[in-house]
C-alpha cells in the first residue's frame, strides 16, 4: 500500500499553474510532497524510485535539476561513496530567515508594519519565559546588555551597539519555548537589521535619554523574568516596544529629511 501511495504522489497530475512552470520545479514539488506525505525524517534516504529518471519518465538532466532545487531549499542533501545517495536534510532557522529576508529585499515591510507585530508577539515571549530561564540564560542576557552600556565613541561604534540591542531581543526570541513564535520574532528582528532605512537610523547618535530608557527597560525586564512575574514582564516589553517604535518613526523622518549618512 505504501508503494502504491508513493506512486500516486509522484505520478499525480500537476495543478493548473504547473503548465507555466519548468519541469524540474514540478518534479521537485512532487518529490517534496512524497517526502512530506510518507513522513520521511531528517537523515532518511530518499527511495531510489522517487528520483529515477527511468521510473519518472523524465530526462536525467530534469531529474538533476529537480534535486538541485530541493538541495537549494535545504530539503535534501547528497552523499557520495559507499552508503551514499540522496537524504532528507533539515533547513536551519538561520537559512530559512535568510531566504525570507531575500524575499522582502526589494520591497521591505515598513517600520510600522514590523512593530505592529513586535508589539503583539514579544510581550508574549517574555511572559512565557518568566520564571523559566536558567541561570546561564539570565547571565547571557545580562552580558548582552553590557555590550551597549557605555557611550559610543564613533558612528561605527553606535551602529554596533544598536545591533547589540537587537541581539538582546533575538536572544529572547531564540529562548522561546514556542518555536514558531520565536522564529517569527527572530525574522522580524532580521528585517530591522537589513532594512536600509533602519541602518541609516542606527548610524545616527542616539539621545542619552533614549539609551538610558532602553537599558532601564531591559534591566527591569530581567528582574521580572528572574522573579517569574509574567504580567510584569509582558507589560514592560509592551511599553518598551511602544517607545522604541515611536523613536524609530521619529528618527526615520529626520534621516529622510537630512539624507542617509554613509557607514563609517
Amino acid at each position: 500500500m505504501k508503494q502504491e501511495r508513493e506512486a500516486e504522489i509522484l505520478d499525480a497530475p500537476p495543478a493548473v499553474l504547473a503548465r507555466r512552470r519548468k519541469r524540474p520545479d514540478i518534479l521537485a514539488d512532487q518529490i517534496r510532497e512524497a517526502i512530506v506525505t510518507t513522513g520521511l525524517k531528517t537523515g532518511d534516504r530518499v527511495p531510489a524510485d522517487w528520483i529515477s529518471p527511468e521510473k519518472l519518465g523524465v530526462s536525467r538532466g530534469t531529474c538533476r535539476e529537480a534535486l538541485k532545487v530541493l538541495e537549494f531549499q535545504g530539503l535534501v542533501s547528497s552523499k557520495t561513496g559507499p552508503g551514499g545517495g540522496i537524504f532528507v536534510s533539515q533547513v536551519s532557522a538561520d537559512d530559512a530567515i535568510r531566504l525570507l529576508d531575500n524575499f522582502f529585499l526589494s520591497d521591505a515591510p515598513s517600520i510600522s508594519d514590523i512593530y505592529a507585530l513586535r508589539k503583539l508577539l514579544e510581550p508574549e515571549i517574555v511572559a512565557d519565559l518568566a520564571g523559566e530561564l536558567t541561570p546561564a540564560q539570565l547571565v547571557q542576557l545580562q552580558a548582552q546588555i553590557h555590550l551597549y552600556e557605555d557611550e559610543p565613541t564613533s558612528a561605527a561604534d553606535e551602529y554596533r551597539q544598536r545591533l547589540a540591542e537587537l541581539d538582546f531581543h533575538t536572544g529572547l526570541a531564540r529562548m522561546s519555548r514556542n518555536r514558531l513564535l520565536g522564529f517569527v520574532c527572530t525574522f522580524l528582528l532580521s528585517l530591522l537589521r537589513d532594512k536600509t532605512e533602519c541602518r541609516a537610523i542606527y548610524l545616527e547618535p542616539t539621545p542619552w535619554w533614549m539609551r538610558e530608557s532602553g537599558i532601564n527597560y531591559q534591566v527591569r525586564l530581567l528582574k521580572a523574568l528572574k522573579a517569574g512575574d509574567k504580567e510584569r514582564a509582558r507589560q514592560l516589553m509592551r511599553e518598551h516596544m511602544g517607545e522604541a517604535e515611536r523613536f524609530m518613526l521619529e528618527r526615520a523622518v529626520l534621516v529622510e529629511k537630512n539624507g542617509k549618512p554613509e557607514a563609517g
